[in-house]
């Protein structure tokens, strides 16, 4: 048996779709006996309608960069948590009050204030219907079982310096990824790779061969890890730490299978 974890935005969705080659890869993998599943920064309210959408099954789901894991039933393999101190210390800094949204994700909903034009979480919310959480900033000291906190913004040089200034200043409490436009904000320790060998372990497939594929900075801990690969569309950054550059996703389970 072999696995194949997949990023989602910028990997397996592209150009505002999951390509027909890559839909038929991954069913030919699985109908092979081998396992597929997902390791993305998004919350897995708001990625698993998109994959039911498309037709694309999935053995198991690694959400907001290893925050939370599940089986394909949906049952929950791991949760981390972020302090509620360090959410609201952290929506205090004056690069973070730049993003056009607070969004807090938790095992069965995402928070959402400070909203502004610019914010894409309600607008994917009705298009697929996912649950949101509205609340008032002065409840962010109530969250609990929160295991990232994300942002936007409308540049990504804004979006690279929020998680560097984050990340020298909360380092013995998160990890701060930056995502494009995007900042995903995690407990310390947690990243792709954390999530992906957490996985192994709670299925007991620490001997199956595994395959990565990513496409972004918040890729790198798996892609360097598990010797991995990214797509043609990713930066020079992210290619020159990939064993291989393939077309999609379905090209490289193609190359694999």
């Amino acid at each position: 048996m072999k696995i194949a974890a997949s990023d989602y935005d910028g990997t397996l969705f592209r150009e505002r779709k999951i390509s027909a080659v890559t839909i038929q890869g991954v069913h030919a993998w699985r109908a092979a006996g081998n396992k597929f599943g997902m390791v993305s920064g998004r919350d897995y309210g708001m990625l698993t309608p998109q994959l039911e959408h498309y037709g694309v099954e999935y053995d198991f789901v690694i959400s907001n960069n290893g925050g939370i894991i599940r089986d394909k039933a949906g049952n929950v393999l791991y949760q981390a948590n972020i302090d509620k101190k360090v959410l609201k210390e952290i929506s205090l800094e004056p690069l973070v009050r730049k993003s056009f949204h607070f969004a807090f994700s938790a095992k069965d909903t995402t928070y959402l204030c400070h909203e502004s034009e610019g914010s894409w979480i309600m607008r994917e919310a009705k298009e697929w219907d996912f649950p949101i959480t509205k609340i008032a900033e002065s409840e962010i000291s109530n969250l609990v079982d929160v295991h990232q906190f994300s942002l936007g913004f409308d540049d990504a040089k804004i979006s690279a310096e929020c998680a560097a200034v984050l990340n020298e200043k909360f380092p013995a409490e998160i990890c701060a990824y930056p995502n494009a436009k995007s900042v995903d904000i995690t407990p310390v320790g947690i990243s792709k790779r954390q999530g992906l060998e957490t996985l192994l372990k709670a299925m007991n497939w620490q001997s199956s061969e595994l395959y990565v594929i990513g496409d972004e900075v918040n890729d790198l801990p798996m892609i360097t890890a598990f010797g991995g690969y990214t797509v043609n569309t990713a930066r020079d950054e992210i290619k020159s730490q990939a064993k291989k550059v393939f077309d999609d996703v379905g090209s490289m389970l193609k190359f694999f299978l």
